[in-house]
């Protein structure tokens, strides 16, 4: 068709050229809990537990306690320890006594070095006791603190191993506890994971250490990116997928685990032939753009076009580069054709 001269002042023409685009690799998945700042706690010896001290949903912090237990075992390992301790001091008034007694002649050198010897076995019976009580959960104050009083507490507190909140809870008063129990879960959920699957064919797009983003329906409004931390070395045979892991910041633990979510993953494509989107009308169900073929004169013509990137589709078949089409007015163009077709 023939522009009229008003129309033409009006068109904008370029060339069609090359351009790079992302190529966006969108992975459904879930938020997981970050298994780096995870805790499954227990006793450290079997016993009774006689009180609970904290609940589902509560925060906590490293060394708090969130249960106490009470233990015969524990008992009977402080009693072994005393009576280590007291063998001890025992011994060392025995190797004091025979170093007199051998100085003044009354005793042999043989006699002094089995008094000796004694000691240092009642020494390491006693270092192997104090080793069993830390073992069985108690602290190196407690410890000192028994051999200072020398009074037996059977009882020993559960205690937690990282600041975060408790998300599980296995336990209930009276009931006996074994050291293989998880009787708390606690979770530090100020960084969660998202875990997706990627197709295998699809998985050399994905890089480590690479930055990705994540749509979260039931947080529409949130813009979240994170780093890939982990790709698999394995696909797995029963889906044909390899796993893809990022980790994702959640100081105000709006992201919840178990959330659904869709990785997003961008990388530059090479290089190909791109068209601005507003150089594209639609006609027949069909993406078109008008070529110049005259200086006044341009030709419909349809088009393969990709999806539309800040505001620039590519070109999959249609045109060649360097060829001039019409990339602003091309809607004012197309109704001057309709118009002319009804005339």
């Amino acid at each position: 068709m023939q522009a009229p001269p008003a129309l033409l002042k009006k068109l904008v023409i370029a060339p069609v050229a090359e351009a790079r685009f992302m190529e966006t690799l969108r992975l459904p998945g879930r938020v997981a809990l970050d298994e780096h700042r995870l805790a499954r706690i227990g006793p450290s010896i079997s016993g009774r537990v006689t009180q609970i001290k904290a609940f589902i949903g509560q925060g906590v912090r490293k060394g708090e306690t969130l249960a106490l237990i009470n233990s015969t075992e524990l008992g009977g390992a402080q009693a072994a320890y005393l009576k280590a301790k007291t063998q001890v001091g025992l011994q060392r008034l025995a190797v004091d006594r025979a170093r007199r007694l051998f100085g003044e002649g009354i005793i042999s050198q043989a006699t002094l070095k089995e008094r000796e010897g004694a000691l240092v076995e009642a020494e390491v019976e006693l270092r192997a006791d104090d080793d069993q009580l830390a073992v069985m959960g108690m602290s190196p104050q407690a410890i000192r603190r028994l051999a200072k009083t020398g009074h037996i507490d059977s009882v020993t507190p559960v205690t937690v191993t990282l600041n975060g909140t408790v998300i599980e809870r296995h336990i209930s008063v009276g009931q006996i506890a074994q050291p293989s129990d998880d009787l708390f879960t606690v979770a530090d959920l100020s960084q969660v994971w998202v875990v997706a699957e990627a197709p295998e064919r699809d998985a050399h797009r994905v890089s480590l250490d690479g930055l990705a983003a994540v749509e979260i329906p039931a947080l529409p409004k949130r813009h979240i990116t994170g780093k890939i931390i982990y790709v698999a070395d394995t696909v797995d045979p029963s889906t044909r997928t390899v796993t893809v892991r990022m980790e994702v910041e959640n100081k105000h633990r709006e992201i919840k685990p178990e959330m659904l979510a869709n990785m997003i993953i961008q990388q530059p494509s090479e290089a190909g032939l791109a068209i601005p989107a507003a150089a594209v009308v639609r006609v027949d169900e069909r993406d078109h753009v008008f070529v110049r073929v005259a200086p006044d004169r341009f030709e419909l013509r349809p088009v393969s076009l990709g999806p539309e990137q800040d505001g620039m589709r590519r070109v999959a078949g249609g045109l060649v580069l360097g060829q001039s089409v019409v990339v602003d007015g091309a809607f004012h163009l197309n109704n001057e054709r309709i118009r002319k077709e009804l005339e």
